[in-house]
């Protein structure tokens, strides 16, 4: 996928790209898979901002993505679509049932092809297997954590994970990030790269265009009165700060650990800052 250039009519559409929708073959999505997506603008149920910055943005609707294909499916891929809600394109395709899913597309996925899930099946781009079936050093993405759960990692575009080792009963995989994790050789993976991997490499412009994307403006904190943040305040000076940058309730962002679920840390076998420590 290439980079869309814009023409400098404009100061915003200075320095302006955008995706090259030459890949998407349908504009209309399957019916009987979207639902309405309702817009929360970042509040609970309480209605309380849990999330700030966020409200307003284009209406979308919500395409139902099948993250647990079953095994001993066999479809046909019969168009790649644009999906609002990831940045990642999907697949839609008709099973032997004549049953209609939509995955996320892997790079290279065209019309046509058929795609295969289950215990042994081809060691080719878009199919589903579990851990132990694919070899080491293999590329692969929308990894299971858990068994039967459905792929919960490695799903935005342009990710992929690699196949490190397989001990016991779990595998070594290395993440994006750099982590190296083990995962149960009985979850499954699909091969390949997810498409669209030039997401990263969009330059948004303007304004405008986050606000579509439902996306608020940020305010700085140092330019706040000091009743509003914690960084606020001073005579309109040098803005610097006198203690290590906090959020507006004073919870430290810089070096400080955020990290719940240190049940898990036991399946960290190297951790995604250690190339950052030497």
């Amino acid at each position: 996928m290439a980079i869309k250039l814009y023409k400098p009519t404009t100061p915003g559409r200075r320095g302006m790209t955008t995706q090259d929708m030459s890949t998407i073959t349908t504009k209309k999505p399957l019916k009987s898979l979207t639902v309405i997506k309702k817009k929360h603008s970042g509040r609970n149920n309480q209605g309380r901002i849990t999330t700030r910055h966020r409200g307003g943005g284009t209406r979308t609707f919500y395409r139902i993505v099948n993250f647990n294909l079953p095994a001993g499916t066999t479809a046909t891929i019969e168009h790649i679509e644009y999906d609002p809600n990831r940045s990642a394109r999907i697949a839609r395709i008709k099973d032997q049932d004549n049953q209609y899913h939509y995955i996320l597309a892997a790079n290279g996925m065209k019309v046509g092809q058929k795609i295969t899930s289950g215990e042994e099946v081809a060691i080719e781009n878009g199919n589903r297997l579990p851990l132990k079936n694919i070899p080491v050093g293999s590329v692969i993405h929308a990894i299971e954590l858990q068994p039967g759960r459905g792929a919960q990692i490695v799903r935005s575009a342009g990710a992929s994970a690699q196949l490190m080792a397989k001990e016991g009963d779990y595998a070594q995989v290395k993440l994006p990030s750099g982590e190296v994790r083990m995962v149960h050789l009985a979850c499954t993976a699909s091969l390949g790269v997810v498409g669209n991997v030039q997401h990263q490499n969009i330059k948004v412009g303007k304004a405008g265009r986050s606000r579509h994307k439902g996306i608020r403006p940020t305010v700085r904190g140092v330019v706040m009165n000091a009743a509003d943040h914690p960084h606020g305040g001073g005579d309109g000076g040098r803005h610097r700060m006198a203690r290590a940058p906090v959020t507006p309730w004073g919870q430290k962002t810089l070096g400080f650990k955020t990290r719940r679920r240190k049940s898990t840390t036991k399946f960290i076998v190297r951790s995604r800052h250690a190339a950052k420590r030497k």
